[in-house]
């Protein structure tokens, strides 16, 4: 009976949780709309730089470092300064120039090297090569770089370091993406990232871009990114056990520290615990014991929790689809009427996107739910592996002080 009471509390809770994050056609539509607006609204306020190939698909144009990239841990043991921060990249490119030897120097005949930096971070962006930060996003938190110019502050790090390099275009990761894959593929107008983060960005005519000074609108903490990126996902799973646990006792007598650490369950977990396919479902068994300390789990737990992961993951791959919609419907691209030919490609970068099979497999349905089956054979979503990096050279080689 005790038993009975507990998987109905743990059952209710679930329940719940699948009735908030319920997706349907409607009120994806009602997202795209919303998000098509939010563009133009960012539009009219203030425009990101980069006029060979950027749409700024953020409001008033972010730009921010390489997600994807471990921290050095040395970092994060006290609160980092500007200092520690661009003086870690600047160390990281010395070192790069010292491996790549002498014979590079040939082939750059005594040229200065030049440098697109990619940095996914708010920023109000003055030129293609500077931009001062707003605010740190996605946990990050170097205080007194709040305000300052991101390229200057690299600047100095790189003379401090005796690097000879010029920060030539400041970009993205979005940004990077786009004009990667539309450099060899002309019908790739959305540059979208599926990562620890979330943004995109895309083509826009230079005529739909009003100029305004106005301050940036305010951004809501990045409500709609933390509903779909990879660095939350994880932590919303392991939010949903806590409540579940502080209920019920249905993972029995387990210790709740573990449970109430942010953090301490990652979306690669939830995606192992998702993708589960042995019969009693032992991976999750591994990953809620060496995660959470939570033990000896009934087959029946398991599969509940297998249920709050795809509850979860479903939500933010709609909504991510809902958001690509928003901007396909903004650029005239969601209802091509007789005789229109024209090909809308989306180049996605992004670990979430890459390697949670079952998110990239739910991102694609929902597209061609949302977009009908005949608009959307004009539409193709296509992987890029690190097209951040290799967009901000280009973008960087675009702007070259070399260039003709």
């Amino acid at each position: 009976m005790v038993a009975a009471v507990v998987d109905a509390v743990a059952e209710q809770v679930v329940g719940q949780l699948r009735e908030y994050c319920a997706t349907p056609a409607a009120r994806l539509d009602c997202v795209a709309a919303a998000m098509e607006e939010e563009m133009r609204a960012g539009l009219r306020e203030e425009a990101g730089w980069c006029d060979r190939g950027d749409g700024g698909g953020d409001q008033g144009g972010a730009a921010g470092g390489r997600r994807e990239q471990d921290q050095d841990d040395r970092l994060l043991r006290r609160q980092p300064t500007q200092r520690d921060l661009f003086g870690f990249i600047a160390s990281a490119l010395a070192k790069f120039v010292a491996d790549e030897g002498p014979s590079n120097k040939v082939v750059l005949g005594g040229k200065q090297r030049e440098l697109g930096f990619t940095f996914s971070f708010p920023v109000r962006q003055t030129s293609v090569a500077s931009g001062t930060l707003i605010k740190w996003t996605k946990e990050f938190a170097v205080d007194d770089a709040v305000g300052e110019d991101v390229v200057a502050q690299l600047q100095t790090a790189m003379e401090k370091q005796g690097v000879n390099m010029r920060v030539s275009a400041l970009i993205n990761d979005t940004v990077g993406t786009l004009a990667a894959d539309s450099y060899n593929d002309e019908d790739v107008v959305i540059g979208v990232i599926l990562g620890t983060g979330s943004n995109a960005a895309y083509v826009e005519k230079a005529n739909a871009i009003p100029k305004l000074n106005g301050e940036l609108p305010e951004s809501g903490n990045m409500v709609f990114e933390k509903l779909i990126s990879g660095l939350y996902l994880g932590d919303i799973v392991r939010r949903v056990l806590l409540k579940i646990a502080m209920q019920c006792s249905i993972f029995g007598d387990v210790d709740h520290t573990k449970l109430r650490s942010h953090f301490v369950l990652r979306t690669p977990d939830v995606s192992a615990m998702h993708h589960d396919e042995t019969p009693d479902l032992r991976i999750v068994a591994k990953k809620l014991a060496g995660n959470l300390k939570i033990a000896d789990t009934s087959f029946e737990t398991r599969k509940m929790v297998v249920e709050i992961c795809d509850i979860v993951t479903t939500r933010s791959a709609r909504l991510a689809a809902a958001g690509i919609v928003g901007i396909i419907r903004k650029i005239g691209r969601g209802t091509p009427g007789p005789g229109d030919k024209r090909k809308t490609g989306i180049a996605i970068d992004g670990g979430l996107f890459e390697h949670y099979a079952k998110f990239r497999q739910c991102l694609e349905s929902t597209l061609v739910e949302l977009l009908g089956e005949e608009a959307s054979k004009s539409v193709s979503v296509k992987l890029t592996k690190d097209g951040s990096g290799l967009g901000a050279a280009l973008i960087a080689a675009a702007h070259s002080q070399y260039a003709n």
